[in-house]
């Protein structure tokens, strides 16, 4: 009989909505698509959930039960302690961006797409073929292409910069599997298309424009769940040398800074979002570029962090812009009295964002600031003044949007059912996250201490001393 972990629930978990954006595709009512989506994408959470939940309960299963005929199984799609968790957050945000969708923005906002779209990320984070999981992160691109086409927005940016990252990805992967005495030079091309991915400084403007032009919705979860710096763990990282990790950590500390300065003085909501988001991206690039365990341990978390407490920023913005539109950070709006619960939630999530301790993020940055400073003091000093600088600026944008006046309104703006579980359920992790650390922190540590040994492995080089860090982490 078989086994409940004899499921590849993770290729389960990608069909649901895959099926489910082909079937949501000829349904032209807004309000029939809406809980057939919700229904899919709960669903999809449900099989990550359980994947992940076998990555514990059976590490090596035997024979696992595939949905592609044998012979092809560099298709079948895994997860391990690594991508577990990341997969897992991810369709949690999928499910939850599409239970709070307001009714007045369902028109616009394509449940095929996004259903589409939510596929290919969780595909793309059980890949373990290099060419099939850069053949998915430019599969990746095309729905949010597809979703500037029907908002009539321009698509120069957005084309530009996604084709120099799939040029360059293609490029790199081909010279590393062309000739292994250009390794340096493929590094290079990869590390040009992380760069891009994430938005380091100088092509970071079209993260800026894309949370400009996009669905609030749909600019989430294209960026939340760093693809750039997965693609750069799993292809990067194991064959760059040294000096080119030098090259991606000068530039993002260059990013963190520049875009924790630049968050302080937006006068766009949506563009103060853009910067935290360009901020935390290069600060877990910054981390594993260090690449020592618990710099890389800080990394890794902070990575989870950030796509649970931004996500969560977002999607406060989001309903806020649901009930008083685009929000302007250049005079105090006074909207405590209308959303008191949103003026929470943006509050919490945006202190976790920042690392406030209690929250998810904290330990995240302490770990990634002690591993940077024990690195090298500029280093350490950098992330610790970038980290200060958005927290000025959270501070700063809860001040504006929901204090220093009155906004009076005849209509009830409280929030809905759907986004107080919404709500509940985002403070409950990042707030259960920073009491309660040490079983992320853990799972964290042993991804890092993998990867930074397939690292020596392949570029046969000595493995640190580790013995150390891993008493200071365990404690």
């Amino acid at each position: 009989m078989m086994s409940l972990w004899e499921i590849r629930w993770l290729e389960v978990a990608v069909a649901f909505p895959l099926v489910g954006a082909i079937l949501s595709a000829f349904m032209r009512d807004s309000r029939r698509a809406f809980p057939f989506s919700i229904t899919c994408t709960a669903l999809a959470f449900t099989g990550c959930l359980i994947a992940w939940a076998g990555v514990y309960a059976v590490p090596a299963p035997s024979a696992p039960l595939g949905l592609l005929p044998s012979g092809m199984t560099k298709w079948h799609l895994t997860l391990d302690r690594f991508n577990g968790p990341i997969a897992v957050t991810t369709s949690l945000m999928y499910f939850l961006i599409v239970l709070v969708t307001a009714r007045t923005k369902m028109q616009r906002f394509s449940f095929t797409w996004t259903l589409l779209a939510e596929a290919i990320q969780l595909a793309v984070f059980g890949a373990t073929e290099p060419w099939v999981l850069i053949g998915l992160l430019t599969a990746g691109t095309i729905p949010p292409f597809v979703t500037l086409i029907r908002r009539n927005e321009s698509t120069r940016a957005y084309c530009l910069h996604m084709g120099m990252f799939i040029t360059l990805m293609i490029s790199g992967w081909s010279l590393v599997e062309a000739d292994a005495t250009l390794t340096s030079a493929a590094a290079v091309l990869l590390f040009g298309a992380v760069l891009v991915r994430c938005g380091t400084f100088p092509v970071h403007s079209w993260v800026v424009d894309w949370c400009e032009r996009a669905s609030m919705g749909n600019a989430l979860l294209f960026l939340v769940p760093l693809n750039g710096v997965y693609f750069a763990v799993r292809l990067v990282l194991p064959i760059a040398p040294d000096w080119v990790l030098s090259g991606i950590g000068i530039a993002s500390l260059i990013t963190a800074l520049y875009s924790a300065a630049m968050s302080t003085i937006q006068r766009e909501a949506r563009r103060l979002f853009a910067y935290l988001f360009l901020s935390h991206a290069s600060l877990v690039l910054v981390g594993l570029e260090l690449h020592t365990t618990i710099a890389l341990t800080g990394a890794l978390s902070m990575w989870f962090s950030v796509t649970l407490a931004l996500g969560g920023l977002g999607l406060t913005l989001r309903a806020l812009e649901a009930r008083f539109g685009r929000l302007h950070l250049h005079r105090y709006l006074g909207l405590y009295e209308q959303c008191p619960a949103l003026a929470i939630c943006f509050l919490i999530l945006g202190l976790a964002v920042v690392g406030f301790p209690g929250t998810l993020g904290f330990v995240a940055g302490e770990l990634l600031v002690d591993g940077a400073v024990g690195s090298n003091l500029a280093v350490g000093v950098v992330v610790v003044l970038a980290g200060a600088l958005n927290g000025i600026a959270v501070v700063r944008a809860w001040f504006l949007i929901f204090t220093g006046t009155r906004h009076e309104s005849s209509i009830g703006m409280n929030t809905t059912p759907r986004e107080r579980v919404a709500a509940v359920v985002l403070m409950f992790l990042v707030v259960g996250g920073g009491l309660f650390p040490q079983p992320g922190i853990v799972s964290r540590y042993e991804s890092a201490r993998k990867i930074l040994h397939e690292r020596a492995q392949r570029l046969a080089v000595p493995e640190e001393d580790e013995t150390a860090e891993q008493g200071e982490i365990l404690e």
